[in-house]
């Protein structure tokens, strides 16, 4: 499994013959080397909540690969009714569901989901994914929370998590998250596209290995990690 970072919190996740996106974001995105058009056949989207850098380019992408897009059931029925896209899931937390690719569960977060129109965008949420025998989990946009623990429980090689701070948690809280998940490998998300969540990842990466038992993993955008 091939995990690529393409800016802010958009993720390209390839396995087997299977390319996934997490929450892209390329238009209006100063972070983002790639173009919703440049990254070739998508065949899944997953969205973890309303806000404009997490929904900005998936309807062009999904429309263009006839992608299925997986979000919660206010995202994908917004998705459906507002933005022309003809193959959504809609899903809810605690809720999974096996795909080509493997097994997607939908996990708690801790943040706001509201649509770039103004629509009720539903509960913001992370992913477990399940496939090729590896478990991948993205916290997506959250505040640390301790049940982070149960996730962690089940075992996780690769854990994703934001540090960015003023809108998710920051680097000290997800070193906290990074001890109560206990994964294999721990790889940031979110921070760096705009000033306000400007972070120095090389010496979070340090903290990490201080700290916890994880191996931090921090990519330059577009960069890939594979595990």
């Amino acid at each position: 499994m091939k995990l690529t970072w393409l800016g802010h919190a958009s993720w390209l996740i390839e396995t087997g013959s299977h390319r996934i996106l997490l929450d892209p974001f390329f238009t209006d995105n100063p972070a983002a080397q790639q173009t919703p058009d440049g990254l070739g056949e998508i065949d899944h989207i997953l969205v973890s909540h309303g806000h404009f850098d997490h929904v900005a380019d998936v309807a062009a992408i999904a429309k263009r690969c006839q992608a299925k897009v997986v979000a919660n059931f206010e995202v994908a029925q917004w998705f459906s009714a507002h933005q022309g896209v003809e193959d959504t899931l809609g899903m809810n937390i605690g809720g999974g569901v096996d795909l080509p690719f493997g097994r997607v569960t939908m996990t708690f977060a801790v943040h706001s989901s509201s649509l770039p129109d103004g629509s009720y965008g539903g509960t913001a949420a992370g992913f477990l994914l399940t496939c090729e025998e590896k478990r991948i989990y993205f916290a997506c946009d959250t505040a640390l929370f301790s049940d982070m623990e149960w996730i962690g429980d089940k075992g996780i090689d690769v854990a994703v998590l934001p540090i960015g701070d003023l809108f998710t948690m920051g680097p000290a809280d997800s070193i906290e998250a990074i001890k109560l998940i206990n994964p294999r490998y721990v790889l940031p998300t979110h921070y760096g596209t705009w000033p306000p969540i400007e972070q120095d990842a090389e010496k979070w990466a340090q903290q990490v290995r201080e700290a916890t038992r994880a191996e931090p993993r921090v990519l330059a955008v577009d960069a890939s990690f594979e595990c």
